[in-house]
This record gives C-alpha cells, structure tokens and sequence, in this order.
C-alpha cells in the first residue's frame, strides 16, 4: 500500500490530503451559520496590520485590548472586541474570523475558507493611494545604512486579491458549482471610506468635493463588481460616519464641536452609496445581488446628540489618548486612559469603544428602515 502511495505525484497527494481536511471541516461547518468575509479599515480590522512588519498603523499594545479575553492587545484598534467580533457573534461565531495573513499553511487556509476570513487593514481606503505613506526602514546588512520601504496598510484592491485566493481554494477543494452555490450565501461585510475623506481633507485638493466623492463611488463599485465576479452576492455595508466629530478633530474647532465639512463629505458619500447599491441591484448581468446599508451616520449621530439612552456619558472625549479631548496623541502605554470605559463613545482619537461597537453591531443586524435598509443585516443573512 505505501508502494503504491509513493507513486502518485505529489500534487495529487496534496489536492487529495486537502479534500480530506475539507471533507471533515464540511461536516462541522453544516451545523454551524453561514460563512462571513470582511474587508475594509481599521473599524474592522482584527490583527492584519500585526503582520506588516514596520507599518505605522497597529494596535497591538497596551492599553488597546484591555478589555479583550485575557487583556490582550490583538490589533483591534478597540478596548476590546470590534464591530466586526459583534456582528460574528450575533451570527453564532465567537468572534470575528481571523485575518488573511495569519494562515501559514494550506490547511489553516481551507479550514477558514469554510468559515470566513477577515482582510480588513487599518489605515486602508477605497483609493489605492490611501493610507500607503511609506514607513522606513535602517537596514544594517549590505548594502550598509541604506533605506527600504515597507507596506504600510492592505489596500482594499489587495484584500479583494487575497479573497481571489480564496477563492480558487474554494473551487479547487468544493469544485466549481458547489464553491458557487457556497459563496452565494455566504456573507460580506465591508466598512471603508473614512480614510480616504480624510486624506482628502487634510490634503487641501483643489478637486471638488463633488468630483472627489464621485471617484470614491466609482472605486466602490468597482471593487463590488470584482467581489461579484469572484462569487460574492451579499453585501453587508457600512457607511462612514461623522468623522468631523472624531476627538481628533473637535480639538481644530475652537468650540469644541464637529468639523461640519467632514461631515458633509460623510452624508454626501452615504448618498453617493446607496445610489450605486440601488443600480446594482437591479443592473442586468448582476442577478441576485442583495444588500444591506448601515447608516453609520445617523446611528452615531444619534448617539452624540442624545447620549443617555445608549448609556453614554461622554460623547466627545477619547477614553484613551492625551492634550484637548484625549485627541492629540495615540493610544500607547504612556496614554491618559479613562476607569469607566463603557460609558465613553469613543476609545482613542478616531475609533469607538467595546460599548459603540456592541451597540452598532446590534443596530446592523436587527435595527429598522433609519439606520440599515433596504433590509437589515439578519435578514441579509436568512435572504
């Protein structure tokens, strides 16, 4: 019998040796919900920028993950888990799938494929340039103290790259129909944009803001007709919230409140969103294209101008950071850092705590018409 073993290419040993692991994780996975795939920035991202040795945009130290399992710094720009963990666990997983780049083998790859996977890069926009200010590295091997670029963030066109390999895992492992059939009910959720308005802002560019937004659309649609071709059909999304009142930004406003221009440019997007989402929807050679659109702007602004119900006390102090409103510095160990956490909006100087993300998780996924339509994400997951 190993004779005969020992014959067969090696190839085919593998294909084979994959088959087996997949056969196995089907059995599982039957009882378990539908596979989740989520690409976007850091309101997502659960460790991906953890594997980009010299970025500059990670979370994996303290105080970020102090109220994670165990205190641990996972890379989730969070105290504890993200919007991305609360939207798994509302649909039956313990968290949010892990990241692309942490499978270091073909098995771990199959076994997550199954499941889902997380692409999500903080510091990532729909823009290529987004977010790809080059870090710099010394390099003390010939040729001596000469300088190397390094990736500072996984652009959302490589993210959709690395779900292509997903993809044809899948079809290697399941064939070609039954991948289909299975990445047409999985689930994909996207949360991106803030990035690229605010590298738009601060840059000053002489484009107009409606020019500005129109591209942003574009690059959207671009990248949900690639997902679309790959197999994906629903699409869970996220829209951009008001960004101008981030801490980071009411300490530009002398009086302490919202940049409106930010602002603009979020609602402006949001409309821009869902003008490409409804074309989608109904745009011959795109059948069975389904969505759900999170408002992420009214849902916060909800939230900063009427805090008592969310169990919300301070909607415009960073609970971790430091100078006016804790949003002047990062969230490191040498951090001013806050006692009551669950009753602070925002974590650092631009993302939300545990508590936001708990509670925008559960407005996706069982909110009304206001906030998600045209359906709401438990209802994408059951269509």
């Amino acid at each position: 019998m190993a004779g005969r073993w020992n014959q067969i290419p090696l190839h085919i040993l593998q294909v084979l040796s994959m088959a087996i692991a997949v056969a196995a994780a089907v059995h599982v996975e039957t009882r378990k919900t539908v596979p989740v795939f989520i690409l976007g920035d850091s309101t997502a991202d659960v460790g991906t920028n953890n594997h980009l040795p010299g970025s500059n945009a990670r979370a994996d130290f303290h105080p970020n993950g102090i109220d994670f399992p165990y205190g641990r710094a996972t890379g989730r720009f969070s105290n504890g888990f993200n919007s991305a963990d609360f939207l798994a666990k509302l649909l039956g997983f313990k968290r949010s799938p892990p990241p692309f780049l942490s499978f270091n083998t073909s098995s771990a790859l199959v076994k997550h494929s199954l499941r889902g996977i997380n692409f999500a890069s903080g510091g990532s926009g729909l823009l290529g340039v987004t977010g790809q200010s080059m870090s710099e590295l010394t390099v003390t091997s010939p040729p001596a103290a000469s300088q190397r670029r390094v990736r500072n963030v996984v652009t959302l066109s490589e993210q959709v790259k690395q779900f292509l390999t997903v993809h044809k895992t899948l079809k290697l492992v399941l064939g070609q129909e039954y991948a289909k059939s299975f990445l047409s009910k999985s689930l994909f959720f996207i949360s991106i944009g803030s990035n690229d308005i605010f590298g738009y802002f601060q840059s000053k560019s002489t484009i107009s803001k409606a020019d500005f937004i129109y591209s942003l659309g574009c690059a959207y649609e671009t990248h949900l007709k690639n997902l679309y071709k790959l197999g994906a059909r629903k699409f869970g999304i996220i829209s951009i919230p008001p960004i101008g009142c981030c801490p980071s930004q009411r300490v530009f406003n002398e009086t302490g409140g919202c940049v409106e221009e930010l602002n603009d440019l979020a609602k402006a997007f949001h409309s821009e969103l869902t003008a490409i989402l409804k074309k989608l929807n109904t745009q011959p050679g795109y059948e069975g294209f389904i969505y759900s659109l999170g408002n992420a702007y009214d849902m916060t602004m909800d939230v900063i101008l009427n805090p008592a119900p969310f169990k919300f006390k301070d909607v415009q102090t960073a609970c971790c950071g430091g100078g006016r409103f804790n949003g002047e510095a990062i969230c490191d160990p040498k951090a001013s850092l806050c006692s009551k956490r669950q009753q602070y909006l925002f974590w650092d100087r631009f993302h939300p705590t545990k508590a936001a993300s708990k509670l925008a998780a559960a407005t996706l996924f069982g909110g009304g018409s206001r906030y998600v339509s045209p359906i709401n994400f438990a209802q994408l997951a059951q269509a």
